[in-house]
């Protein structure tokens, strides 16, 4: 990892990916196509991108059942205990319609509303993602979505990973169908003769499911348009050199775009955690990858104190944030921008990412400056209440009318003053 001194300032490299216009046409049109053909475009493009041929793509009770026959007592059980953490976690974020009334007889308020349907993304390929499943599905159940459907890419075989539709079995997803790609997407958005459309499309994909969600975005929501992960570590001497590389390399290891930044106050600790990625390197199966986003991605920035280290994260806005220092409690209400804030020697991202219960589905790319983790207000919709008495418009009329044709809207103001003549 290059070691840089802040006195040279802080260059922000991140890892964009748009998708070139090739791609953007591709997905548009498989988009097209699935809009005007339905499971036959669906069915076609799946034997074309993952090799399967199907004539049914929605999973079975049948292979539910045999999905727990392939996991162990042990794996079920872990799942169980993390949807339990990651739904006590959720539920707590539960919003209630409010309604306020005055003397006058004003009532206002606003509804709190769960989405009717919410289509969920679990990416597949050379990875299973149990816990994609519970992060995506959880929220949305918390928050009261009563039809959830979720799609997943097939191996050539037609087989979805088992730990997959274990956790979508024991979160309560009864509709779960073998596709990925844009034409899940696409899909998900426009329906098929198998598929029914949903209103919002969540989770991560590849380059083409994130263009496809795009495109579709305004038919339907989307939660987000995720980059590559990162992780951003702000240490001092009292870490452990191990630890802050072991979990730079937890990142590292997702994507060769993933990006892995120290950022602390110690000369000492930012040599000996470069030596330490160098040598733990040697021992991940996926070293290859997690080379080449350190080469690429990777930084160790050595500030003169802790504060201007704060003040660097802050620029940085980090997916993941983890805090390392002697006392990480005194920083946090000076941290503004992180995703997700992990603080302590024991609270390694791991953690959050699959088991102590805060989503992990986080803003990337800087976005944490303006946006939040998936959470359940991303599942309901709120609608404004108004009811307004006689003696309400009577004393208020007046006013509402003249803003009204300040504006030039005499239709607006005449709606008011029809109703003060009958008065």
């Amino acid at each position: 990892m290059r070691i840089v001194n802040m006195n040279q300032g802080i260059s922000i490299k991140r890892s964009i990916e748009e998708g070139t216009e090739e791609q953007r046409q591709a997905v548009l049109s498989i988009l097209d196509q699935v809009k005007r053909n339905g499971d036959e475009a669906v069915s076609t493009f799946t034997k074309t991108f993952d090799g399967a041929d199907l004539n049914d793509y929605r999973v079975s009770a049948d292979e539910i059942h045999e999905a727990y026959s392939d996991v162990s007592d042990g794996v079920v059980s872990v799942i169980r205990e993390a949807a339990a953490n990651i739904r006590t976690f959720h539920e707590q974020q539960r919003r209630q319609s409010w309604f306020t009334t005055s003397e006058d007889g004003t009532m206002l308020g606003q509804k709190v509303t769960p989405l009717d349907s919410v289509g969920v993304y679990v990416p597949g390929g050379k990875a299973a993602y149990p816990s994609s499943v519970l992060m995506n599905v959880i929220p949305a159940s918390a928050a009261g979505v009563k039809r959830i459907a979720m799609v997943t890419p097939p191996d050539a075989e037609g087989k979805v990973p088992a730990g997959v539709l274990v956790a979508a079995n024991e979160v309560g997803v009864t509709e779960i169908f073998k596709v990925g790609g844009a034409q899940a997407v696409a899909a998900l958005a426009y329906g098929t003769e198998t598929v029914q459309p949903v209103d919002k499309i969540v989770g991560p994909g590849n380059i083409y499911v994130a263009l496809a969600k795009r495109e579709v975005f305004g038919l339907v929501d989307i939660d987000m348009i995720a980059g590559p992960s990162e992780i951003v570590v702000l240490a001092d001497d009292s870490a452990k050199a191990s630890y802050v590389a072991a979990d730079l390399l937890s990142q590292a290891e997702h994507d060769e775009r993933a990006s892995a930044v120290l950022v602390t106050d110690s000369m000492s600790l930012a040599e000996s955690v470069e030596k330490e990625v160098k040598r733990q390197l040697e021992q991940l199966p996926r070293a290859e990858i997690a080379s080449k986003s350190i080469e690429d991605y990777g930084v160790i920035y050595v500030v003169e104190n802790i504060e201007q280290g704060v003040e660097a994260v802050n620029e940085l806005a980090p997916e993941h944030l983890e805090v390392l220092v002697t006392n990480p409690m005194a920083l946090l209400g000076k941290i503004r921008h992180a995703g997700a804030i992990f603080l302590g020697p024991y609270s390694s991202e791991p953690v959050g990412d699959y088991f102590a219960g805060p989503n992990h589905v986080l803003p990337t790319n800087g976005t944490a400056r303006f946006s939040s983790p998936l959470s359940v207000d991303d599942f309901i919709k709120k609608s404004s209440v108004i009811s307004y008495s006689k003696e309400a418009l009577q004393e208020n009329g007046n006013s509402i009318a003249t803003l009204a044709k300040l504006e030039g809207l005499d239709a607006h103001a005449r709606a008011i003053e029809l109703r003060l003549e009958d008065m």
